[in-house]
């Protein structure tokens, strides 16, 4: 049955507003309108399809000293259904991880060759409707020899902080200009894998190290300057990884801070501050009872190295409560840690994924974790959740609508997966004119970055101009890229995990309702 109600909205503006709703109010004549009103329910899909900043990862490198580019055609496959070396699952793609191994240049600049290398692997993943996650290291292998930890030894092969600082500088203007097509950033530079850990200059926290395992306050200051240059070049609607929880800790509480310290709070999150910007990569996701050092003290001048349980668990309800509202993600690198890395009952894979709050993982490594998902029967579940997994349970729609009125719209959405979409983008409300094709666009005012998992109800309002032609309208759902270079391209448009509501050519999400403006 339709219901009509005078309906009166506190807040009047072109667009979509969050509102609040007051019914038989008599006030600003101009804004009030009877409205017929439908409710749409919408059909769940099950499908694995491709979403743009999340997912299973493909991974890539290449070097200085003999830099390879991207083939656009070849990473345009990634978006589709493919089998993994070593792995008993398939996976597609949306994200590609990629190594910068500056091999060559720890005493010199990055040569322009490179940095238009880099330029053009931007340009075959915008062509191929992709994103990146870049990691700038100096190696990626390791020497065996006479040391404590035998199969890594020093040197490392890192560089030094003024090195690392210099090219952190080359490297901003790149940065900028292809931030369209960059999920985020993972720190690197430090250390062996740019995992900041086995470092020449950085501090060495390995058995292989002098100062009782611990990093000192100048390794931390150290630490907190590179993290900080690279902040600076990243734009500020992008976030940078950190590799352990205390790092980040320490950089935006001091040398000193404790380990107790604050989590983001709603009131910080999606500010642009460097604080709300630091997210983390774990590599060696449900490894150990502390992930191979990802949550430990490495101490300073005054503290001790720790990782005893209420340390591992300290840092770990820190990372738990940080991570909703910045980007996760890593990698898996041991099986030894099973059955715990494995799928529910017998383990907590999944539950760790959503505990902390994941949007993509190695689709390559360790496969020897990763099969164990596919034979468990959770792989599916993994595939589908990773990141956000928005699904349009019902809309309170209108039937009609009055140019120069406003009319409401209510939207029923329930985030099923582990994290909310960690980049701003537009939400809209198309109207599409069903005689011309003529599509008018109004934002919806909301914050796609505070789509947490759970429930979602938006409301909003809609003010119908005078210059809109009179006729029948469908009603469509738009999630485009912030950027303008990516917003018409369908393949970077969120779709939702309905049936019969995605047009692939278009990257709309449709409603499945017709208004009729008068």
């Amino acid at each position: 049955m339709q219901v009509v109600k005078r309906i009166y909205v506190t807040v009047a503006s072109v667009g979509f507003v969050l509102t609040s709703f007051c019914y038989g109010c008599r006030e600003k004549e101009d804004s009030l309108v009877d409205i017929s009103k439908v409710n749409v329910t919408y059909t769940e899909s099950e499908e694995d399809f491709p979403n743009p900043e999340r997912g299973f990862y493909r991974y890539s490198e290449t070097s200085a000293s003999n830099f390879v580019t991207l083939d656009a055609s070849s990473i345009k496959g990634y978006r589709n259904l493919q089998s993994i070396e070593n792995a008993n699952y398939q996976v597609l793609s949306t994200l590609l991880f990629r190594y910068y191994i500056l091999d060559n240049v720890k005493n010199a600049a990055i040569p322009a060759a490179v940095l238009n290398g880099i330029k053009a692997d931007m340009q075959a993943i915008r062509t191929a409707g992709l994103k990146v996650i870049p990691r700038f290291v100096y190696t990626v292998t390791s020497n065996a020899g006479n040391c404590p930890e035998g199969g890594i030894c020093p040197p490392y092969g890192d560089a030094s902080k003024a090195v690392v600082l210099n090219h952190i500088a080359q490297l901003k203007p790149v940065l900028g200009e292809n931030a369209d097509v960059i999920a985020c950033v993972q720190l690197g530079f430090i250390g062996i894998w740019g995992e900041n850990y086995y470092s020449d200059y950085f501090g060495d926290p390995s058995p292989n190290g002098n100062q009782q395992n611990v990093l000192t306050n100048q390794n931390w200051q150290d630490r907190i300057d590179v993290l900080k240059a690279l902040l600076d070049a990243v734009p500020s609607d992008r976030m940078v990884q950190v590799r352990y929880p205390q790092f980040k800790q320490r950089f935006a509480y001091g040398v000193h801070s404790l380990i107790s310290s604050a989590a983001l709070s709603e009131q910080e999150a999606f500010t642009a501050t460097d604080k709300s910007r630091i997210g983390y990569h774990n590599d060696c996701f449900l490894s150990g009872s502390n992930d191979v050092g990802t949550f430990e003290d490495y101490g300073n001048n005054l503290s001790p190295r720790s990782s005893d349980a209420v340390v591992v668990n300290t840092l770990r309800d820190y990372m738990m409560n940080d991570s909703r509202f910045v980007v996760v993600g890593g990698e898996t690198c041991s099986d030894g840690y099973s059955p715990q890395n494995d799928c529910e009952p017998a383990g907590k894979a999944q539950e760790e994924f959503a505990a902390m709050h994941y949007s993509y993982i190695n689709a390559h490594y360790n496969n020897t974790v990763n099969n164990d998902w596919q034979d468990g029967g959770c792989m599916d579940n993994i595939k589908r959740n990773l990141g956000y997994r928005l699904v349009l349970e019902s809309a309170v729609l209108p039937d009609n609508a009055v140019r120069k009125t406003e009319m409401n719209i209510t939207l029923n959405i329930r985030n099923k997966g582990y994290a909310a979409p960690y980049n701003p983008r537009p939400v809209q409300v198309l109207l599409r004119s069903k005689s011309s094709g003529e599509v008018i666009t109004l934002p919806f005012d909301t914050d796609i970055r505070r789509w947490y998992s759970g429930a979602i109800m938006l409301q909003g309002k809609l003010r119908i101009t005078g210059d809109i032609t009179p006729g029948d309208y469908e009603l469509l759902l738009n999630l485009p890229d912030a950027y303008s270079s990516l917003a018409g391209k369908p393949e970077y448009s969120i779709r939702l995990a309905n049936k019969d509501v995605w047009e692939e050519t278009t990257g709309y999400n449709k409603l499945n309702h017709v208004v009729q403006v008068k």
